[in-house]
């Protein structure tokens, strides 16, 4: 497959750059996490050494329910980042999301721009999910997208379903007319369970509702609900494109990722579901899982302390999963079954005191 993509590596840097010195986050829409309260339980019966946080996701064992998010790929900076983020899922015993493998398709760029995803030297053992978008999912590019994911080693595979980021980027792709048959018809011929995702912008009850076939199942294997919240893609690409806000309201669309875990979960109750979305604190990890997702995934805090070492990756997520911890064992739960079982309230509103 060619793409007439020359610029490709270059927007990937500006996504890098405008992340790191942009306000790229939400400004009036929060992830909704904040009207939810985990129950304090002064009476716990649990020892915080003991509190277990291991859990099984997509076929694999993870010491913690985390996922280091999709973020980058196809420039040299993308190198060290996806590096040090590997480096730092294996010391911890997480997962690991790639960032867009598209420039991996092309003839040109692919064989270079492998480098910049190639991480399983330094964590053979994690879970790691490469990633493509619904744009570029047809049946005729399975073969490709299978030597994508076979090249760097990958177990599963996300696909990132983008509409809004799509038509604010310069020259992204903007028909998404039949897509929907084209991802039923690639999941059933992959050899990689899919997840499917979006950016930051939400998966809610809509969009569940078309997923489902006939028989009321799902055409994918597991979803990760990427909700509105956090990092917000339209301002990404309007800050890459115009160095400025054109659309103010396209930049604060989307569905809040407490209203879309709890849409998927609803009508989806068995299938594999991940919470992200500015999930930015064990706190919110641990109400995100007690509304019922599986496991979270955090990306642009990483950002920043990817590229300065593994180390410093390191100490970011060991902090976050340590308050993780503190959450359980606060709220009496031993584990993330218990934490399921002791759920969320909705908070006091202001007035309440």
């Amino acid at each position: 497959m060619t793409f007439d993509e020359s610029a490709l590596p270059t927007r990937k840097r500006r996504h890098i750059d405008v992340c790191l010195g942009d306000d790229v986050s939400y400004r009036g829409v929060t992830t909704g996490l904040e009207r939810y309260q985990l129950p304090y339980n002064a009476l716990t019966q649990t020892s915080l050494a003991q509190v277990d946080l291991s859990t099984d996701f997509l076929g694999a064992r993870l010491r913690a329910p985390v996922l280091i998010g999709a973020m980058t790929g196809g420039s040299d900076l993308s190198a060290t980042i996806n590096r040090n983020l590997a480096a730092a899922a294996q010391r911890l015993g997480i997962g690991m999301m790639l960032g867009s493998q598209r420039i991996m398709l092309d003839n040109a760029l692919g064989e270079q721009a492998a480098a910049s995803f190639t991480v399983r030297d330094l964590a053979p053992d994690i879970l790691l999910i490469g990633n493509i978008g619904l744009a570029q999912l047809t049946k005729c590019a399975v073969p490709d997208i299978e030597k994508a994911l076979d090249r760097v080693g990958a177990d599963a595979l996300a696909v990132h379903t983008n509409p809004l980021q799509e038509a604010v980027q310069y020259n992204g792709d903007t028909n998404f007319s039949g897509s929907l048959e084209r991802l039923r018809d690639v999941a059933a011929d992959l050899r990689f369970p899919m997840l499917l995702k979006e950016v930051g912008h939400g998966i809610g009850a809509d969009a569940v509702a078309q997923l489902l076939g006939p028989a009321g199942e799902p055409a994918v294997a597991a979803i990760d609900v990427a909700g509105a919240g956090g990092t917000s893609w339209s301002r990404v690409e309007q800050f890459v494109r115009y160095g400025e806000i054109r659309y103010p309201d396209l930049a604060e669309w989307g569905i809040p990722t407490a209203r879309a875990i709890v849409e998927v979960r609803q009508a989806l109750p068995a299938i594999p579901l991940v919470a992200s979305g500015g999930i930015r604190t064990g706190m919110d990890a641990a109400k995100a899982l007690a509304l019922g997702a599986d496991v979270v995934a955090v990306a642009r805090p990483l950002l920043a302390p990817a590229i300065e070492s593994a180390a410093a990756a390191t100490t970011w997520l060991h902090r976050f999963i340590d308050e993780l911890r503190i959450c359980l064992h606060g709220c009496g739960a031993p584990d993330l079954h218990g934490l399921r079982d002791v759920g969320v309230t909705l908070a006091p509103s202001p007035q309440a005191g």
